[in-house]
């Protein structure tokens, strides 16, 4: 019977201990439940927050993107002002002085072929009315400048709008230089021939 006790004696605290895992499963499974349960919801939660993050950025993409479009098409001109600006623009260009140079006629560098003559007419634009006399006191230095210049080109040199581009720059730097304290802000072509 001793042996039936001890037998008997793991048998109940087996049992005790089978029934306290079954306890415990049973309520371990409920917490595991709940933790499952817990945790998609989290998932839930997490996607809806992912979305949300996804929505608002793409809001604010284009709202920005509207913004930046505006400014660029110059629809927030009026809004920020831009309108002084072309006032600004346009006062310069009512006040703006067109002075006509006389014809400049040059030969061109020909390196073995025949002669190339550049015959050249220029109005340079001036920013007051006041700067002609100056000018005019300085043409014979702009003039020197201009046609040592033009004498070096070649045909080639004048080919395409590039072409044309550099010249104009280049004259617009040596006149500017010959005329230091007077402002010109343009050389303008009236006529040009090469032949």
């Amino acid at each position: 019977m001793a042996d039936e006790d001890i037998d008997d004696e793991p048998d109940e605290d087996g049992e005790d201990d089978d029934e306290a895992e079954a306890e415990g499963e049973a309520d371990g499974d409920s917490e595991d439940d709940d933790e499952e349960g817990e945790g998609s919801d989290k998932g839930k939660g997490g996607g809806g927050k992912k979305k949300l993050f996804i929505i608002i950025g793409l809001v604010l993409f284009l709202i920005i993107g509207g913004a930046a479009a505006a400014y660029f098409t110059g629809l927030l001109d009026p809004l920020l002002g831009g309108d002084e600006g072309q006032s600004e623009e346009d006062a310069m260009l009512k006040n703006a002085v067109f002075y006509d140079m006389e014809e400049l006629l040059v030969t061109l560098s020909a390196e073995g072929r025949e002669a190339t003559f550049l015959k050249i007419k220029i109005s340079l634009e001036l920013e007051k009315q006041e700067d002609v006399p100056k000018l005019e006191s300085l043409l014979p230095r702009v003039i020197g400048n201009f046609q040592i210049y033009l004498r070096e080109l070649r045909i080639e040199d004048l080919k395409g709008s590039a072409g044309m581009y550099r010249l104009r720059e280049e004259l617009l730097r040596r006149v500017t230089a010959a005329v230091a304290p007077i402002k010109v802000n343009d050389v303008l072509f009236r006529e040009m021939l090469v032949q």
